[in-house]
């Protein structure tokens, strides 16, 4: 499937910690990133039509993905990228703690194995976990890093 026009949305949520600054970050789900650590990893987000605010597609996203509520407090808008896919997505930052155990991930169905007729259901994101900026920034999918950097700009 083509990213090509499509628009996502998403909440990248971040604490500050005696070590720095901490991201939460989702690890994709499904067969193909089972495996895969770098370029696997992404703000929590989800596509959009162009008739829902970019906002609202990110609280709704947010929630669909880790099962619970889109943390109150100030957004801070972090601009938009374009993947290498073509999908612009769309990010603002919230200053909150969540438990990453506490996810209860939205799921999506596809054939796997490939061509075997058999529909399995994967987590969205498999698993959630705070990061440093410096590991964060060595696994998130590559345009994403624009927002790691547009963060800690903000938060100097």
């Amino acid at each position: 499937m083509s990213g090509k026009g499509k628009r996502s949305a998403g909440l990248l949520l971040f604490r500050h910690t005696d070590h720095g600054l901490e991201v939460l970050l989702g690890h994709m789900g499904g067969p193909f990133f089972a495996r895969r650590d770098a370029g696997a990893w992404s703000v929590p987000k989800g596509e959009y039509e162009p008739d829902e605010p970019a906002w609202d597609a990110a609280r709704r996203e947010f929630q669909e993905e880790l099962g619970l509520a889109p943390p109150e407090g100030e957004a801070i808008a972090l601009g938009e990228v374009r993947q290498s896919n073509g999908k612009v997505v769309t990010a603002w930052a919230i200053e909150a703690d969540l438990d990453p155990a506490a996810m209860v991930p939205g799921t999506f169905s596809m054939e796997w194995p490939p061509k075997s007729g058999q529909v399995q259901e994967f987590p969205e994101l498999d698993r959630v976990e705070w990061l440093g900026l410096e590991r964060a920034r060595a696994v998130i999918v590559p345009a994403q890093a624009t927002f790691l950097d547009r963060l800690a700009e903000h938060s100097d």
